[in-house]
């Protein structure tokens, strides 16, 4: 069997969903590795960051907002959605290794969405599979033992929590979730 790599994701989107809306920036971090046993890895060591340019003329300010990112200049110079998708994909596989990729995001679903979105429609495969993926928040109720709507950050004990910021820039926050990540692995409650 092989083992499992966790690569923490992130994504800063113009919008709801993606398709009619866009991914404007998405950062992975490698959190660490299991063959049964977690071993944590240094999140800044292995990173992958991308601004993209838009897929459509349709954003929500608001959401843009988010992530502070200009869009004239993102559409002036933002990654070919392909190109970032083909780079990403050859360095997660470059990445893991022998290993299965799995992405870990808290939450999980949009994150996810969109970027199994971005790699189907750009690339035509994606290199997680289908359902290569792991949410921070699950992990967090099923070991603390508290519904999903219990299972937000300010609720959390303190140790788990990285001392980074969370800035609502994508590799930023794909670091700070790896190191989240990490902890609630290592955390016996």
């Amino acid at each position: 069997m092989r083992a499992d790599v966790y690569f923490s994701l992130d994504v800063e989107a113009d919008g709801p969903i993606p398709g009619p809306y866009s991914m404007v920036s998405l950062g992975l971090a490698v959190a660490g590795r299991s063959d049964g046993v977690f071993t944590a890895a240094d999140p800044t060591a292995d990173t992958f960051y991308r601004e993209l340019r838009p897929i459509s003329d349709d954003f929500v300010p608001e959401a843009l907002a988010v992530s502070g990112l200009d869009r004239a200049a993102l559409l002036r110079d933002g990654a070919d959605p392909a190109t970032a998708m083909g780079e990403l994909s050859d360095w997660v596989t470059r990445t893991a290794g022998a290993g299965r990729p799995v992405i870990v995001a808290y939450p999980a679903v949009f994150d996810w969405m969109f970027l199994y979105w971005y790699l189907l429609r750009f690339t035509g495969a994606s290199v997680f599979g289908h359902s290569g993926c792991l949410d921070i928040k699950t992990l967090y109720a099923v070991k603390a033992g508290v519904p999903i709507g219990a299972a937000v950050k300010s609720r959390m004990p303190a140790h788990l929590l990285s001392k980074r910021r969370h800035t609502h820039h994508a590799l930023d926050d794909a670091v700070e979730q790896a190191e989240l990540f990490a902890n609630l692995m290592a955390w016996t409650p």
